[in-house]
């Protein structure tokens, strides 16, 4: 069926909308870091509570992904978006509004389920509208939203932790949403993917309770006891689910959440895992350098999320660059080059101390730039090359949920670790100690950034030796949690180099050609309704 073409001017407004939703998304995943410490003290948050911040956010947006897609295409893009949109400014506002860290953690799963929404069918949205060099233009601009949202989110996020307070870094969401959703109803189309297949809720519901149950074990096992009866629970009940959904995969084919096919492809396979372990070994050390630039060095929200620029020039600068070498030199070299370089800067950490100046993390932050730089468009690119134009969005969306599944593990396992070695090296100190009984409860608070109030707590006697073995502990952990980080780097360089090939791209991928998305034309049966505008 022929479709009705837009004039020239909706289809930009569908850019801007698309490319607004996906910058407010992309920030909440980056801007809560410097606003950590504030919300710790405001909430009396302990660290494994602070984690949750971010997993919660990163957990159902890995969930959600591949379904939003699919309930997408067939009940409506723009009717979902919409609804993606709703619910991301509705738990925004109720994350502002949050008066325990249980109801922010709550209101922030939400949230990444609105987000997922907009992130899987925003790239649709823009397929139906554009097309030819239109659509590489239209993509860019996407990528660039992405790209900035990342780069900037710890400046905003300490520009508004620093001025009005952090709940204003989802505050802000809230009129941008409104404005954002008043365009969208008027001047988004609707299309949809006549008999498309039914959303697989079932492989979402035992994904979504796998990943949860493992990332609560791993959370939890400093408190619970890493062997522990609940966390044994955990783990089983996260393994069951794993073979149930996997089950349930291999049986519904490429009506299922995740399409087990793809993974024949050796080079959708290394680039899954080099993705799951690039956010696993990338995403933790913002979320422990941020508190370490505070708890440690006393820089301010806003100093702190200075002190992330020269990361968001390494990004903007290589990034920029990669576009370029991406038809000139292998997938698998800059792939690798991007992950030993990731891991050459988090060992670089290890050059900062208690007692230094910031200015120690810089060569870390510029080289971490680097890497991401390098990382993200040779991803994105390879996501969707990697399979025939008809399962490019398939092959990107689950690309795009072992992002998100390694961002949250990673910042599990990361955080997790870090808790461990900080409270075990502050056990070892003198203030330990001096305080006896009483040093358990002096560790957490260290662990969750909160030496100057811990120093305080035990009287001036006992001030200045809290003070100083908490700053040494705390950096000791931090080091050695950049050496795991570093770890997974490494593993990610040398799966990329073992794995990706550029002679499992699709010819469209190898002739430059960017694959098309269903575009509303007779062969792919999709159907569209022009909107009243």
């Amino acid at each position: 069926m022929t479709t009705l073409r837009p004039p020239n001017a909706l289809r930009w407004w569908t850019l801007a909308v698309v490319s607004v939703g996906t910058f407010m998304l992309m920030l909440d995943l980056s801007v809560v870091s410097v606003a950590l410490p504030g919300i710790r003290g405001s909430l009396h948050a302990s660290f494994s509570e602070m984690q949750w911040v971010f997993d919660a956010y990163a957990l159902t947006l890995a969930a959600f992904l591949v379904i939003s897609g699919s309930l997408a295409d067939r009940r409506g893009r723009k009717a979902v978006f919409l609804i993606g949109l709703v619910v991301f400014t509705v738990a925004s506002l109720a994350c502002g509004l949050a008066d325990s860290i249980e109801v922010l953690n709550i209101s922030r799963g939400v949230q990444g389920v609105g987000a997922a929404i907009m992130f899987a069918v925003g790239p649709a949205l823009l397929g139906h509208e554009f097309h030819g060099k239109e659509r590489a233009a239209a993509f860019s601009v996407f990528g660039a939203a992405v790209g900035i949202a990342a780069a900037t989110g710890p400046l905003i996020g300490g520009a508004l932790t620093s001025g009005p307070g952090w709940r204003w870094i989802f505050f802000l969401n809230v009129p941008v949403g409104v404005v954002t959703l008043l365009i969208a109803l008027r001047r988004l189309r609707e299309s949809r993917l006549a008999g498309s297949a039914a959303p697989d809720f079932a492989g979402m519901i035992v994904f979504t309770v796998s990943l949860a149950a493992l990332v609560l074990a791993i959370i939890r096992g400093n408190t619970d006891g890493w062997h522990s009866a609940s966390n044994l629970a955990l783990y089983t009940v996260a393994a069951v689910c794993l073979v149930v959904f996997l089950v349930l995969a291999r049986s519904r084919g490429e009506r299922a959440m995740m399409d087990l096919r793809m993974f024949r492809n050796r080079t959708f396979v290394g680039l899954c895992a080099v993705t799951f372990l690039a956010n696993a070994a990338g995403l933790p050390p913002i979320f422990i350098e941020t508190s370490y630039l505070q708890s440690v060095l006393g820089s301010s929200a806003w100093e702190a999320g200075l002190r992330f620029l020269p990361l968001s020039l390494g990004m903007f600068v290589f990034g920029a660059l990669t576009g370029g070498l991406t038809d000139k030199v292998p997938f698998r070299i800059i792939m690798g080059t991007s992950q030993l370089a990731l891991a050459v800067s988090l060992l670089l950490t290890h050059r900062s101390g208690a007692t230094d100046s910031w200015t120690a993390l810089v060569p870390s932050l510029v080289v971490t730039g680097a890497a991401f730089g390098l990382f993200q468009p040779t991803r994105a690119a390879l996501a969707i090359g990697v399979a025939e134009p008809a399962k490019a969005g398939v092959a990107s969306g689950i690309n795009e949920t072992f992002q998100q599944v390694g961002t949250a593990l990673g910042i599990a396992v990361a955080g997790s670790f870090f808790e461990n070695r900080v409270a075990d090296s502050f056990a070892h100190s003198t203030a330990a100690a001096a305080l006896g009984d009483k040093s358990d409860e002096v560790a957490s608070a260290v662990s969750a950034g909160a030496i100057e109030p811990a120093a305080r707590s035990v009287g001036p006697a006992l001030h200045d030796q809290v003070l100083a073995d908490g700053r040494s502990a705390f950096t000791e952990g931090f080091h050695q949690a950049m050496t795991l980080c570093a770890v997974l780097a490494f593993a990610a360089a040398l799966i990329a180099v073992a794995f990706l090939r550029n002679q499992d791209l699709h010819e469209s991928a190898l002739t430059g050609i960017p694959p098309e998305l269903p575009d509303g034309d007779a062969e792919h049966h999709d159907t569209a309704v022009r909107t009243p505008s």
